[in-house]
């Protein structure tokens, strides 16, 4: 019977897998994908410097600037992580706390994200008809005030957290800097999640059940959060190669990697959610 439980099981793992897979050779997934990705590479710098921003200049707290920096480590090496930093503050404070020009920019190329994710996610369920470019542009509008409203939750989190913790008797513990990470990622993996769910539920052109988006979700969410550790496990390789093929690009490369990588873990998500639930028949 054994042999049996495991055929069944690999047999589950394939009818789940092999038809993921076969959507991700799809050509125009891959045109979604680095369309998302480039969109996201214009719209990186000035997001970061609105937050640092706001956190400086609106709500003048340093310890916020700082779990910027923690979120940045969370997510690129340290090398690249000390090369952003430096030419963000410089930036920043060249500049003074008028951004406009980067708060312009950056709803023009974050609308420019959720414009192909859009025609990828109808596409994903089935839905046939996308929304005009005007009506798609609203609803972007409304995703990047309502991420980044949760992106600047969990920033405050964190740095709330990191200054109580400074005061407490555990501040000259040695652990201190794996603590501020806990903290930080009690918080944006759950925010990570939602803004997820808000882009299944919110971005296609159709309302679908909420209920069934949420576990695509948080699978989508921890799936992401493996990407970026093996990202960073495989890090020195990669490394290597893109600064021996790259040169100076290298920062900017591996972002539009890293986004086209993270863009079709999500649409693969909204490709695995339609096939279970067999959305593809409510196009219209």
């Amino acid at each position: 019977m054994q042999p049996v439980g495991n055929g069944g099981a690999i047999g589950r793992v394939r009818s789940i897998c092999v038809p993921t897979f076969r959507y991700w050779m799809e050509t125009e997934v891959h045109v979604y994908g680095f369309s998302i990705a480039a969109n996201v590479l214009l719209s990186f710098f000035p997001f970061l410097i609105v937050m640092v921003s706001i956190c400086q200049y609106v709500l003048h707290w340093p310890g916020a600037v700082d779990a910027i920096i923690i979120a940045l480590q969370d997510y690129f090496p340290a090398d690249m992580v000390v090369f952003i930093k430096r030419n963000l503050m410089f930036t920043v404070n060249s500049r003074g706390p008028m951004q406009i020009g980067s708060i312009l920019l950056l709803f023009f190329t974050a609308n420019g994200v959720f414009e192909p994710m859009e025609v990828a996610l109808n596409r994903a369920w089935g839905i046939r008809e996308n929304r005009s470019f005007l009506k798609n542009q609203i609803v972007s509008m409304g995703l990047i005030f309502l991420c980044g409203g949760l992106v600047l939750l969990s920033i405050v989190f964190t740095a709330a957290n990191r200054q109580m913790l400074e005061y407490s008797p555990l501040a000259q513990w040695s652990g201190g800097a794996a603590l501020t990470a806990i903290l930080f990622k009690t918080a944006a993996i759950p925010i990570t999640m939602l803004m997820l769910f808000l882009i299944y539920w919110l971005l296609p052109n159709r309302r679908l059940p909420w209920r069934s988006l949420v576990p695509v979700s948080i699978f989508v969410g921890l799936a992401l959060e493996g990407l970026k550790y093996l990202t960073l496990l495989t890090w020195p390789f990669l490394r290597a190669r893109l600064e021996h093929e790259y040169g100076p690009f290298i920062n900017s490369v591996t972002i539009v990697l890293w986004s086209f990588l993270a863009s079709m873990v999500v649409l693969a998500g909204a490709e695995w959610s339609a096939r279970r639930r067999d959305v593809g028949q409510i196009g219209t």
